[in-house]
């Protein structure tokens, strides 16, 4: 079995298409694991991912590339705060927000906490996504290394935490602003309706074709004038051939044509 032949067992068994992620990357990540694990060949690896579930898990979290922390890029959550925010409630107070590839949940928590310095947590609700379950158990467990926090203003780390021996708990009332879901960006329907769409340091690992699929799908998903909030490698090219216009760096709209910024 070659390097084609185990991404058509790996999408049989998991629906996911390696196909769509950057080719010299993802196979260089799966080798190393193989290696890790004293397998020799593709065959031998994808027989024990059927036989194994712990492997099988342990090849499902390494896949899902998670890179998270809060406030991660503290000068695009200033933006985000001082003038997108202001400008998305100057329409709706009740704005509906998809962070969709949440990771370990670091990003939506973040969005909950920023968002309550203009909104009680009461009328805030955030859908965060993500492919990997493993993520998704810890993000709803809450639990975070001083690391994790260190861009996090000390005040939010006083008020939205509490101490659990050396580590960070997200309290409750934060936890329950946060609907978390399994949910593939190649693969599952999107959500419609969105006013703010947050996908940050995730499409770098897609190939030109995916992240244009993606990118149609977010607009479809946004309602007009949405925001699309985008990480610090990810800058848009040519934004207007999917009805996107840069309106400030890492932030694109939605029918660009009727909107005025500032």
């Amino acid at each position: 079995m070659d390097y084609e032949g185990f991404k058509e067992e790996i999408l049989k068994m998991t629906k996911i298409n390696l196909t769509l992620y950057k080719e010299k990357q993802m196979k260089r990540r799966i080798d190393a694991l193989i290696k890790k694990n004293n397998f020799n060949t593709y065959k031998e690896y994808v027989q024990a991912l059927k036989d194994n579930k712990d492997l099988f898990k342990e090849f499902i979290n390494y896949l899902t590339i998670n890179v998270s922390e809060f406030y991660r890029n503290p000068d695009q959550w200033a933006v985000l705060e001082k003038e997108i925010f202001p400008l998305l409630m100057s329409r709706n107070k009740k704005l509906n927000i998809w962070s969709s590839a949440c990771s370990t949940g670091d990003e939506p928590y973040t969005l909950v906490m920023v968002l309550n310095k203009m909104l009680p947590l009461s009328s805030i609700k955030i859908l965060a996504t993500d492919i990997d379950m493993g993520a998704l158990e810890k993000a709803k467990t809450g639990i975070y290394t001083s690391k994790s926090l260190e861009n996090l203003p000390k005040e939010m780390k006083e008020k939205y935490f509490t101490m659990v021996g050396d580590n960070y708990r997200v309290k409750d009332e934060v936890k329950n602003c946060v609907e978390f879901r399994q949910f593939n960006l190649l693969r599952d329907p999107y959500p419609t309706g969105m006013d703010l769409i947050v996908c940050r340091n995730v499409l770098i690992y897609f190939t030109e074709e995916a992240k244009n699929d993606i990118y149609k799908k977010f607009n479809m998903s946004l309602n007009p004038q949405g925001i699309l909030f985008v990480g610090s490698t990810e800058q848009m090219i040519m934004a207007n051939k999917y009805n996107f216009k840069s309106v400030k760096t890492f932030f694109y709209v939605k029918d660009a044509d009727s909107f005025n910024f500032g």
